[in-house]
């Protein structure tokens, strides 16, 4: 293995969170800012909101049914050779 090629480790390298979390994780930063920790995030706190997705699609569909009933269909020309 080479020889100084590698960045230096911090093994008690410190998080901060945005919300004022702190806590130590090993790092090749001494330092580390983020805006999102586990003490803040939806899917751990369990504050987060479920998309209702079978309700947009079904809204979605009826937009492009209503759309396609509206427009009617465009002629379709044929060519003719000339001779």
């Amino acid at each position: 293995m080479k020889k100084n090629i590698h960045p230096k480790y911090y093994p008690q390298a410190k998080v901060k969170c945005a919300c004022g979390n702190t806590f130590t994780v090993g790092s090749t930063k001494p330092e580390i800012n983020v805006e999102v920790c586990y003490n803040c995030h939806p899917f751990y706190t369990g504050k987060g909101k479920l998309l209702d997705v079978a309700g947009r699609v079904e809204k979605f569909k009826a937009r492009k049914a209503k759309v396609s009933a509206e427009k009617p269909k465009k002629k379709v020309r044929v060519k003719k050779n000339k001779k």
